[in-house]
């Protein structure tokens, strides 16, 4: 007999939410199939089978919340020769026949048969991943409609998301109530678990850190001309879209690089001082704002930076990062211009003690040597913790970040 417990969920995460169990209890699993899946506040964790077997009891229902290492369920490994058996013996359901109506009389004439009912279509058979089937039942899709991209045809996450995008959206009028409704005017609808969990960590931050945020503007003349000139031969040599977040991490590397008490970290009566900077990106998802961050981005260069900032949005959106993607991290950049946001106070992504806000970038007038001209301007803001970063650092941070983003090239011969 075995024990399935809690596996590691990652750095500073401690528990979970029991989401969903894939297999009931005496069913036959192969090792490695999908048992069971855990919220946590950034992924969803699949708890799998250790070997052939099936599971004796679970010890943790739907809608449990476990810690690292709590048992989740006992494990018959000796049982799958059984459980298979008694699988095997039954009959399929495709070769059940159903039950021989009798005729009726031949004085009194037979009923008309009634009008055949088309077939409702079923995921039974359906090759496809537990985080595709959970999404597809909670969206009131039929996993069997959604087109399989995976190995073999298998239904995948990212193959559920596409199918609800492009589902036609109804209008906001043609689901009001015809006349007046109390119960139509409000819906709740309980958090999801990551929610929660995000919930409580924006909470945590304020409550833990001394939050103070400084804020700067930035001409974004340089940098755009620059991008503009090499845009489309970085493309096509690279295959790189060269937006300017690259530039941004790039100058907040080695801005980092000259105050690095903003790249620390308190623990205790302790600061620690990282002699690296893992940046964070701050990517909305369909789960949530996640934050996957870029290892060593600090000995990277632009080009590179921005292939990964690609490739860990990407992941994010489908819903394929790792825990590696998500611990680690040391500082981050929120970017809320994307949506159309002038200027935010960002969070800091708690234990973090720093975080970089961007914004949207939009023409205003500047005084330029004398001059009134029109310049592409973005504001920036910095979050920061007060416990252990003074002000004036703070300041000198984004007065940096302004210098080499107004300069791009300074942040090649530096």
């Amino acid at each position: 007999m075995l024990q399935v417990k809690v596996p590691p969920l990652g750095e500073s995460i401690v528990e979970a939410t029991v989401s969903r169990w894939l297999k009931k209890e005496g069913e036959a699993v192969a090792a490695g199939d999908t048992l069971a899946e855990l919220d946590t506040d950034k992924i969803t964790v699949e708890v799998q089978a250790p070997k052939a077997g099936a599971i004796s009891k679970i010890a943790a229902a739907e809608g449990t919340v476990v810690k690292v290492g709590d048992l989740l369920a006992d494990f018959d490994e000796s049982a799958v020769g059984a459980a298979v058996g008694a699988t095997a013996s039954a009959p399929a359901p495709s070769a059940a026949l159903p039950a021989p109506t009798p005729e009726p009389p031949k004085s009194a004439p037979a009923p008309a048969p009634p009008p055949p009912t088309a077939p409702t279509p079923s995921g039974d058979g359906v090759k496809s991943s537990p985080a595709a089937r959970r999404i597809a039942d909670e969206a009131g899709i039929d996993i069997a409609s959604v087109t399989g991209t995976g190995r073999g045809g298998v239904v995948s996450k990212p193959d559920v998301l596409e199918s609800i995008a492009a589902q036609p959206v109804r209008s906001v009028a043609s689901v009001q109530p015809s006349g007046p409704s109390e119960a139509g005017r409000e819906t709740r609808e309980k958090m999801t678990t990551r929610r929660k969990r995000i919930a409580e960590n924006l909470l945590q931050s304020h409550l833990s850190t001394a939050h103070l945020t400084t804020f700067n503007e930035i001409d974004m003349s340089a940098v755009n001309a620059l991008r503009d000139r090499m845009r489309e031969r970085v493309e096509k040599e690279q295959g790189v879209k060269l937006t300017f977040m690259p530039f941004f991490v790039k100058a907040a590397c080695m801005a980092l690089d000259a105050f690095p008490v903003i790249n620390a970290q308190v623990d205790g009566d302790e600061i620690i001082y990282k002699h690296y900077v893992n940046m964070g990106i701050a990517v909305a998802s369909d789960a949530g704002l996640v934050v996957p961050n870029i290892k060593d981005a600090h000995a990277k260069g632009i080009i590179q930076i921005g292939r990964e900032i690609s490739e860990v949005a990407k992941r994010a959106r489908e819903g394929k990062l790792t825990m590696d993607d998500l611990i680690g991290g040391s500082f981050t950049i929120t970017n809320g211009g994307v949506f159309g946001s002038l200027v935010s106070t960002p969070i800091i992504n708690y234990p973090q003690v720093g975080i970089l806000g961007l914004h949207k970038t939009q023409d205003r007038p500047v005084a330029i040597d004398g001059r009134v001209e029109i310049r592409p301007m973005m504001y920036v803001a910095l979050s920061y913790d007060h416990r252990i970063v003074e002000g004036q650092h703070a300041v000198q941070f984004l007065v940096r970040v302004k210098e080499l983003i107004e300069d791009p090239a300074a942040m090649l011969i530096s």
